[in-house]
């Protein structure tokens, strides 16, 4: 999901004529407003885990339903299904975000970068599900917001890695290998927290 808006805006917002420099900022602002999502989600579930009792169980079935999410957001990425395409359509119609993305993505300021990783951080995304159920697991709102926002900094040498690498995966042979290895990983993942959910709920 990310890496799709990092291709959305790259094309849309970045040219070949934009320097080295600002295109890093560009991207690290994006990235930067991502973490402000994550990390501000990190503080209602971890403020949420306080007050609500989540118990082994219902935390398990929570595990399996974002495994299987992410599953499907893999088999979506390979063609397979139209989840994501249903997904991103039912977004795009939305009264209230259609035309604030339409304006972060036609500004080519650093706020409007800033404002499109906002906006991605609250987009449906199962490895961030998991991290907000953990984040919920601290029973704190300081620590919750922690835990995601180091969530959010570890993937931003990843995605600005691919910022740069935006032009290769414009190329057809480039971008479906990456997208089918991409593809895999999620499902492999998904599977594995689906398993985590399915464990915990049994051995109740």
């Amino acid at each position: 999901m990310c890496g799709g808006f990092v291709v959305a805006y790259s094309s849309a917002k970045l040219d070949s004529n934009t320097s080295k420099s600002h295109q890093f900022f560009s991207h690290l602002f994006y990235s930067l407003g991502r973490v402000s999502s994550y990390t501000f989600l990190g503080a209602i579930f971890g403020y949420l885990g306080s007050v609500i009792s989540f118990s082994k169980v219902s935390t398990g079935y929570f595990y399996f339903v974002v495994g299987i999410v992410m599953v499907l957001m893999g088999l979506s990425l390979m063609g397979k299904i139209k989840f994501l395409t249903s997904l991103e359509s039912m977004l795009s119609t939305n009264t209230l975000i259609k035309p604030l993305f339409s304006k972060l993505i036609h500004s080519k300021s650093f706020a409007s970068f800033y404002g499109l990783g906002i906006l991605n951080g609250f987009l449906p995304c199962g490895l961030v599900y998991f991290f907000a159920v953990s984040a919920a697991a601290t029973s704190s709102a300081l620590w919750g917001a922690v835990t995601m926002f180091i969530f959010g900094l570890s993937t931003i040498p990843s995605l600005l890695g691919f910022g740069f690498i935006i032009g290769f995966l414009k190329s057809g042979n480039f971008r479906e290998v990456m997208i089918k290895v991409a593809s895999i990983l999620i499902i492999l993942y998904g599977v594995y927290t689906a398993y985590l959910g399915y464990m915990a709920v049994i051995s109740k």
